[in-house]
């Protein structure tokens, strides 16, 4: 049997471009238990407040909850469990390093399948202001009111 090819996305983190900045993205695998791998499997993964912390030069997902999965016996894994992940050292010290002196933060983007293995996509981030949010919002509304009045003349 062959493995798919393709990439199937089971969550996205929808906040995270509305209330960062992202400046670069990395993909790094995840550690999981089989149960975990079955639960994003059906896509029971909640991003609400997850981050990524930098302990002894090895990157730790914290925050992200992946719902318990029902069909597990005695093996059910801790649903807010900090996650490993797999990323190169260079790839490590280069974020500890910016987050560290720049006061950026790591943040999940997206969680996917990629060829059976678990990934994630992360996001190097900087928080928007205030102003920047509402700028962004007025923006879109300008554009949706354009919008509008253009579909009434065609």
């Amino acid at each position: 049997m062959s493995r798919k090819t393709g990439v199937k996305v089971v969550g996205v983190n929808k906040k995270a471009r509305r209330e960062y900045e992202i400046l670069d993205t990395f993909e790094a695998g995840l550690v999981l238990t089989g149960s975990e791998v079955k639960s994003l499997r059906q896509g029971r993964v909640s991003f609400k407040d997850g981050y990524v912390r930098f302990h002894k030069e090895e990157a730790f997902l914290v925050g992200v909850h992946i719902a318990p999965y029902e069909n597990a016996g005695y093996a059910q894994h801790d649903p807010e469990r900090e996650r490993k992940l797999l990323l190169n050292k260079r790839e490590i010290k280069s974020l500890m390093g910016k987050v560290e002196q720049k006061g950026y933060t790591v943040i999940p983007l997206k969680i996917y399948f990629k060829q059976g293995k678990a990934k994630v996509e992360i996001g190097l981030a900087r928080g928007k202001k205030l102003y920047d949010l509402r700028e962004e919002l007025k923006k879109k509304t300008i554009a949706r009111e354009m919008a509008r009045e253009m579909a009434k003349y065609k």
